[in-house]
């Protein structure tokens, strides 16, 4: 294959579907489109919107063809996702959305579902284990699931679109899926007891050419017929993907955006505490991945309910002297399950709450880097990288260093890099170190105040 000069990344993460253009020699986006995830309320369920995105995508590749040219096509989308299709091609049952409540099937479902030793998967709520999506949805919709001959991860549901060709690739099949037993790297027995062996397309590393762009596609946007479209790759992991490629030795990295995927690479194996949302990922590679995670995006934005305001030093002194927010804001998963969150005290101003905000996020990916066991720099990709409080608490609490990533979408470069496997790794920018005693100090106090207050008296409202 020639090596592409522009990719165009389907990236679909849980807040936002986004289609980019990415230079290879540059390895920076171009071009970026994008429209709200928006979930149909349905019937018969809460469902993602697959025709409003294909229909996005379709004419949003037709522009970039127009305008740059195509020469490949990579996805990458958020996980707990698959989609089912009948023997045609068409969906058998819309797509449910992972938030669903799967609570009338949970009991059986958990009799059926491996231990976390065999895949590395804890028992998450609502459909966040793909499993426990589809044993629902073979429960209440029987029909559907009699008329399904296959189930592609989501990733791979774009390329079958793009290329139709069926497949699944491993860094979904492990995002706590329980379907996958990451140390053997083959399905769990999930998948028999799911009666799924016939209907799982075959697993395959996210780099392997799924296809090439089928001629009715080539009709429609003007890419030309058999332009390569990668496997596709689970978002946290091709955030992860870039560092693999480019460093050696341990170290840690840090997907932020809905979800805070904090990932230990090379780090000594420690024991992994299911009841605090650790879990073992797959990254690109097949291999295993010590992880933890919370919903760091998403608790930023309940928090701070559009504001923008910056901190000045006397928001700082008032932050320093005890104004914390505790967890947690979302309390169906993280570290703190079950606790809900709130403030010691109500902020003063718009910029202490933004800074103690901040540092709370930054605290909680320091719980997470923890419970991995994680060792070396630390390197943060995404939004989170643009937010100089948090990166300066989490500086001051991780003695190798923290960097951030230069692209702002690591996703969209990582899932690039799919395509270019002899291409330099972007660059990373080391965050200064300052005010590391009186940071260490604060989140001590911070450590010890999560550990007792499961209740705090001043909750967090959760609007949305």
């Amino acid at each position: 294959m020639t090596a592409p000069r522009h990719i165009a990344v389907i990236d679909v993460g849980k807040t936002n579907a986004k289609l980019a253009l990415v230079d290879a020699a540059t390895l920076s986006e171009i071009a970026v489109v994008k429209r709200p995830n928006e979930v149909i309320p349905g019937p018969p369920y809460p469902q993602y919107d697959l025709e409003g995105h294909w229909a996005f995508f379709l004419e949003h590749l037709a522009a970039f063809q127009a305008s740059h040219g195509i020469d490949a096509v990579s996805v990458t989308t958020h996980g707990a996702a698959a989609v089912m299709l009948e023997a045609d091609g068409r969906l058998a049952a819309p797509m449910l959305d992972y938030e669903h409540d799967l609570s009338e099937t949970a009991a059986a479902y958990d009799a059926l579902r491996p231990d976390f030793a065999v895949t590395g998967s804890p028992r998450l709520p609502f459909g966040l284990n793909l499993g426990a999506k589809l044993h629902y949805l073979k429960v209440t919709q029987p029909g559907a699931w009699a008329r399904t001959a296959h189930v592609v991860t989501y990733p791979q549901y774009w390329g079958f679109r793009l290329t139709g060709e069926l497949a699944t690739d491993v860094t979904s099949l492990g995002c706590h899926t329980d379907l996958w037993d990451p140390a053997a790297r083959r399905f769990s027995p999930l998948a028999a007891a799911l009666e799924l062996e016939e209907k799982l397309a075959e697993p395959h590393r996210s780099s392997d050419i799924l296809g090439g762009v089928s001629a009715a596609i080539a009709a429609r946007t003007g890419i030309a017929e058999g332009t390569p479209v990668a496997c596709g790759i689970h978002d946290s992991n091709a955030s992860l993907y870039p560092h693999l490629l480019g460093r050696k030795g341990v170290f840690s990295v840090v997907s932020t955006g809905t979800w805070v995927v904090a990932m230990a690479v090379g780090a000594a194996p420690r024991p992994l505490d299911p009841g605090r949302d650790t879990l073992v990922n797959v990254n690109a590679m097949g291999d295993p991945v010590p992880s933890a995670r919370f919903m760091g995006g998403r608790e930023y934005e309940i928090v701070r309910q559009g504001g923008q305001a910056v901190p000045t030093a006397a928001d700082r002194r008032a932050v320093l002297g005890g104004l914390m927010l505790l967890p947690s804001v979302e309390p169906g998963s993280g570290p703190f399950p079950g606790t809900c969150g709130g403030w010691t005290a109500p902020p003063s101003t718009e910029g202490a709450k933004m800074l103690a905000l901040s540092w709370y996020l930054a605290l909680m990916t320091d719980t997470c880097l923890g419970l991995v066991g994680a060792e070396g720099p630390v390197i943060v990709e995404g939004p989170f990288a643009a937010n100089p409080d948090y990166l300066e608490m989490l500086a001051a609490l991780r003695p190798a260093g923290v960097e951030t990533a230069a692209s702002a979408t690591g996703t969209s470069i990582g899932a690039a890099l799919l395509l270019l496997p002899d291409a330099p790794p972007p660059g990373t920018a080391p965050v200064p170190a300052g005010g590391a005693p009186e940071l260490a100090d604060y989140a001590a106090r911070w450590r010890r105040a999560a550990g007792r207050n499961a209740e705090p008296a001043l909750p967090v409202q959760l609007e949305r």
